[in-house]
């Protein structure tokens, strides 16, 4: 029995000791001084909006080059890179075969006039038909057309430059067999100037007309924008990818090099009924079709807010409801914040 008090006490006096031990540290309280936050007055949204998309530098004009006879690829001159003058011959097919069909050809037509005269001559005498007489007649033009077809082939055997420019791509070889109209060379006209060439969604293309302003960034020309202008837009969608290519007319520079990757930005005609326009950053706890915003009331009291919102780019956010005009929102710094903060409103400088 003494036993039995004994362990009671001992447990009794566990619990106790457990009980008066020592606490664990009060979270420590959040601050209450106001928290710096940028803000922003909501705007209506105007009547345009900033498109940007990606581009590849490429010539104004760029010409591919092939024989118009099928044959034996003889020499190719230049190699891709390689700057030619008008005229130069870039290419050549192996004449041997031509020359001797030439040859060949005028021995035959040779022979069929002497024969189509010796018919007339027998024709006037009586000798021989009509019909025989047209015959050879016919059978000496055939002969002068193979001529005329053979020294086609003749002058056809090279590939010229039809211009002045720079081999963008080479795609033969000696000794390789071509067939006619078959892609040889490519060949960048470089007194046309270079332009950004940009695949567009038909929504957007039907935005853009020739003659707009836009800016073009090419990181490896220079770090500031450049100026463009759209100068061509094409009517037809590209069969694979269903994009319309706009190409922008970029200023002239040593550093342009057909392949350079860059950017354009412009203004075109707002797509959407959005009500508003706000920075993107002002948004968080973003879902299909809506988000939140922090709007600060008179006491620079921040409160969440859910908007509907539309098109989301880099740098702006359409707010389709939600939201009204003068209302103020957090545009940066929304991650620091909670329900209910106080803040201390900042407006960056304009």
């Amino acid at each position: 029995m003494t036993l039995g008090r004994t362990i009671i006490s001992a447990f009794g006096g566990l619990v106790l000791l457990t009980g008066c031990g020592v606490s664990e540290p009060e979270a420590k309280p959040r601050s209450t001084d106001p928290i710096p936050a940028f803000v922003a007055t909501v705007q209506p949204a105007g009547e345009t909006e900033t498109l940007t998309a990606a581009g590849t530098v490429r010539l104004r004009r760029e010409t591919s080059l092939g024989f118009t006879t099928a044959g034996k690829v003889a020499s190719v001159r230049y190699e891709e890179g390689d700057r030619v003058k008008r005229g130069a011959i870039l290419a050549a097919l192996d004449n041997t075969t031509v020359a001797a069909d030439l040859s060949a050809a005028r021995a035959e037509r040779d022979r069929a006039e002497a024969e189509y005269g010796r018919i007339q001559a027998l024709f006037k005498d009586g000798w021989v038909t009509k019909s025989r007489l047209e015959q050879s007649e016919a059978a000496a033009r055939a002969a002068r057309a193979r001529i005329e077809a053979t020294e086609f082939a003749s002058r056809t055997a090279y590939i010229r430059a039809p211009s002045s420019g720079i081999i963008l791509s080479r795609n033969i070889d000696a000794g390789q067999i071509v067939m006619a109209g078959m892609p040889a060379l490519v060949l960048g006209e470089t007194d046309k100037g270079f332009v950004l060439r940009v695949p567009m969604t038909d929504t957007d293309a039907a935005r853009i007309s020739v003659g707009m302003p836009a800016k073009v960034t090419l990181s490896a020309v220079s770090e500031e924008p450049l100026d463009a202008v759209v100068s061509e837009k094409n009517g037809r969608a590209d069969e694979r990818t269903g994009t319309f290519e706009v190409s922008f007319s970029i200023p002239a520079s040593d550093r342009l090099r057909s392949g350079q990757l860059g950017t354009v930005e412009m203004q075109v005609p707002r797509s959407s009924s959005a009500t508003f326009a706000i920075p993107a950053n002002a948004i968080f706890g973003v879902r299909t079709g809506e988000g939140l915003v922090f709007v600060v009331d008179d006491k620079n009291r921040v409160k969440q807010r859910n908007v509907e919102i539309g098109k989301l780019t880099d740098k702006s956010l359409e707010i389709l409801a939600g939201l009204s005009e003068g209302d103020v929102i957090v545009t940066r710094g929304v991650e620091k914040l909670r329900q209910g903060d106080v803040i201390k409103p900042l407006r960056t400088a304009k």
